[in-house]
């Protein structure tokens, strides 16, 4: 497949602040537009596969066979000139099958054998785990520990993975026979859980002409690893007013049963509410998505934005919750009725 890069950008150590936040809305609205050759509709899931590349951060994706999440991770791996790699994950995949493995190879001078390192798929820009919950916890553990510390470990010897790094994980929400689910403080590294559903009737027609037509469009390269990386930066750069902080801090705060700020559906329908690592993320999304609208501040509309799925995944319902049938979609809905946002004054 032929590939257009941009060659005559200006390079983003030499802008300011300013200067970047203007590039990094062009290259997302470029980016949204490249994607969107190969994905019809899912918007908001674009929009957050998009959010958790800008800040640095992995997500899962939630939805049934055929709906593209494959084909999504990896267009957006190559309009970001990223390498992409695949991982399906079965009962009987081991951790070195990740991570790499030791080989003893002979030296052919010397003749003396040594142990040299072969990089396994984890050694990716882009790591696709698909269906993570297939495989047992060993070999989930080797996966969020490099998603969490960058680097994997093989026979005492460390090794860094490259920059940026992410991992996407799917998970098929219709089968649970034979899977091993996430637990809790595993699902907590993800900064997302992303839903894609059925398209609707017109887009889903778009989608069967645009795969059985003969011709496959052509990608752009919009955004480079260090650009990216730059970008990521940025973010965290994008200025936080306190009241803003305070109202994603109360929306976490209030997910908690048992405590002085918690909700009353907390109360009744949970067993266990999200940690800081919530609101963190929260509050990192809320500054990419103030940036890809264009904005240099973070408003209230983009922590609220956010919150489901941020929160969806880190909810631990309880039985009567089960029981009833009361699932987490609603309990955020119930969440950001009960905790209004401030008027915003500027």
């Amino acid at each position: 497949m032929n590939f257009e890069t941009n060659t005559t950008r200006k390079r983003p150590a030499a802008m300011d602040d300013a200067e970047r936040a203007q590039m990094l809305k062009r290259d997302y609205d470029r980016l949204l537009a490249e994607i969107g050759k190969r994905i019809v509709g899912q918007s908001e899931v674009v929009d957050l596969v998009t959010l958790t590349l800008l800040v640095g951060g992995n997500s899962l994706l939630m939805g049934v066979p055929g709906l593209a999440k494959t084909l999504l991770v990896h267009t957006a791996a190559e309009t970001l000139d990223l390498d992409f790699s695949r991982i399906q994950f079965t009962p009987d995949l081991m951790p070195s099958d990740i991570t790499g493995t030791d080989l003893v190879q002979e030296d052919p001078e010397s003749g003396r054998r040594e142990l040299v390192f072969l990089n396994g798929p984890v050694f990716a820009n882009i790591v696709l785990a698909d269906e993570i919950n297939r495989t047992p916890p060993k070999t989930q553990a080797a996966l969020l520990e490099a998603m969490q510390e960058r680097r994997v470990t093989v026979q005492g010897t460390t090794y860094a993975l490259p920059e940026p790094f992410f991992v996407f994980a799917t998970q098929n929400p219709i089968e649970l026979e034979g899977t091993y689910p996430l637990p809790e403080a595993q699902l907590d590294r993800f900064m997302f859980e992303i839903v894609m559903d059925y398209l609707p009737p017109e887009d889903e027609l778009a989608v069967v002409r645009s795969t059985t037509a003969a011709d496959t469009p052509a990608l752009k390269r919009i955004i480079s690893g260090p650009e990216l990386l730059a970008y990521q930066q940025l973010v965290r750069r994008v200025p936080l007013a306190e009241d803003v902080g305070r109202h994603a801090l109360a929306l976490v705060r209030a997910t908690r049963p048992g405590t002085a700020q918690a909700a009353a559906f907390a109360e009744r329908w949970l067993s266990y509410g999200a940690s800081v690592r919530a609101a963190q993320f929260m509050v990192l999304a809320g500054k990419a998505r103030a940036l890809t609208r264009g904005r240099l501040h973070v408003g209230f509309e983009d922590i609220r934005a956010v919150t489901r799925p941020i929160l969806r995944h880190r909810l631990l319902r309880n039985f009567h919750a089960e029981s009833e049938q009361v699932d987490v979609d609603q309990l955020i809905d119930e969440l950001l009725d009960s905790v209004h946002a401030p008027t915003q004054t500027s």
